[in-house]
């Protein structure tokens, strides 16, 4: 990646009360460098804003340059947020994965919708995965001297015929040896696989867990934790693709197959080490494990406990917040995933127990989709007037905002909640986390 890709980090909000308010940044000004470097990514950023004295060279909105020098704290934080983490643009993926979500989307949807990540940077940053094979010897090196760790890691498989298989790419085959650099240099990763019945189950995946749990020993273990993960299939999947969905025999397989190796690594390590993402037992019908289970939910990112912990802070929350009574009655409709619908009606009733409130759960499978069991992350907002027209909703509609597009209305399919809310004729109300669902429904 050369210098002159790397584009002035454009602000998008600059912080209350920030050193950047008091200078007078503003939204729109973008920085251009710190002490003559150009950062390529926040990483850098942060990293150049370490110093105690900065030279910032700054372009403002309309287009003029300013020199800035600023002396603060060593950990003093300049308050300025980004447009996007990446100053050098996305590295994007180089695999061809047949389970890939972007090529199982409809065509003439956002463009952002279509980028496939592979970047290293945001895996250090927000946990997203990336495959570790279309690294250069530069970014290897990055690695290394800025220590950026822990990094998140699809493996799928460790054997390298399966894992060049599963993502059409011939460095595929190089993980046990990457995961050796890792070891070597005290770095750690955090690793998931997908896994596609027919193709790396069974034996496969049985051998790439006890290859990743070889490499989870000493203090600092480079596979800090596993996560298993079913594939997950659309309508729009490519129709040659060799994929067949994970029905319910075969989650109750995967369970019973993997169960017996977290009792093992739990007496080896004193820890799990790998986990089974909640899917598993809802496709299976069973309940997800109890709480001691996910010890500090180190692959909560991954799907796995996050019913489990959402359970636990809705009680913890209820007994705070839950009075046992509302002065004016209320009805609502929460919209779910039909997958976590036997795991949320006790909350239902607990809601329901107030004097005065009444939540009326309508569990979705997602049409748009093609999807028998949907988790609610997926639902679109064509789902929703599929599902939704012509019932009596109440007072308006409770959403979990993991379904639209981060800080955006945005559903998956591109309608957006002002769409969906016209549409059905009553309000929306997306809610995010336990805390602004209690309080939509008694405030």
């Amino acid at each position: 990646m050369s210098l002159a890709t790397v584009q002035p980090a454009k602000i998008s909000r600059v912080l209350p009360d920030s050193i950047a308010e008091e200078i007078g940044f503003e939204p729109g000004d973008a920085i251009v460098s710190i002490n003559q470097t150009q950062p390529r990514d926040l990483i850098d950023y942060r990293f150049l804003c370490s110093d105690e004295y900065l030279e910032l060279e700054v372009l403002d909105a309309a287009g003029e340059t300013h020199q800035i020098e600023i002396e603060k704290d060593y950990d003093d934080d300049l308050g300025l947020e980004f447009e996007t983490a990446l100053f050098d643009g996305l590295i994007q993926c180089n695999n061809n994965c047949p389970f890939c979500f972007i090529d199982q989307q409809p065509p003439g949807k956002r463009e952002s919708l279509y980028y496939k990540d592979d970047d290293y940077r945001l895996s250090f940053l927000y946990g997203s995965y990336l495959t570790l094979t279309n690294l250069t010897d530069r970014e290897w090196r990055r690695i290394e001297q800025m220590r950026l760790s822990p990094l998140y890691v699809s493996v799928h498989a460790t054997e390298p015929e399966v894992r060049t298989r599963l993502l059409k790419n011939n460095r595929a085959g190089l993980i046990m040896s990457q995961f050796k650099w890792f070891q070597e240099r005290r770095l750690q990763i955090h690793a998931q696989i997908v896994v596609c019945p027919g193709i790396n189950d069974s034996i496969h995946l049985e051998r790439t867990l006890l290859d990743l749990a070889s490499f989870h020993q000493g203090d600092i273990p480079a596979v800090a934790s596993a996560a298993v993960v079913p594939v997950g299939l659309t309508k729009f999947r490519p129709a040659e693709d060799e994929l067949i969905p994970v029905a319910q025999d075969k989650a109750i397989e995967v369970i019973e197959q993997v169960q017996p190796l977290q009792k093992k690594f739990k007496q080896q390590f004193g820890s799990n080490f790998v986990w089974l993402a909640d899917e598993w037992f809802l496709i299976a019908r069973k309940d997800v494990p109890p709480e001691s289970h996910y010890e500090n939910y180190p692959q909560i990112g991954n799907g796995v406990g996050s019913i489990r912990l959402f359970l636990k802070q809705f009680q913890t929350t209820a007994k705070e917040m839950l009075p046992k009574a509302i002065a004016q009655p209320r009805r609502f409709t929460w919209v779910l995933g039909n997958a976590v619908e036997q795991a949320f009606q006790p909350l239902v009733e607990q809601l329901n127990a107030v004097e005065g409130l009444e939540i009326n759960l309508v569990a979705l499978s997602s049409k748009y989709w093609g999807q028998e069991i949907s988790v609610t992350g997926l639902l679109t907002g064509q789902d929703l007037l599929a599902g939704l027209t012509g019932k009596d909703l109440g007072d308006g509609i409770l959403l979990p905002s993991l379904m639209l597009k981060h800080d955006d209305t945005k559903f998956l399919d591109d309608m957006t909640v002002e769409d969906v809310s016209h549409s059905l004729a009553i309000p929306i109300f997306p809610v995010s986390g336990v805390e602004e669902l209690i309080n939509q429904c008694i405030s």
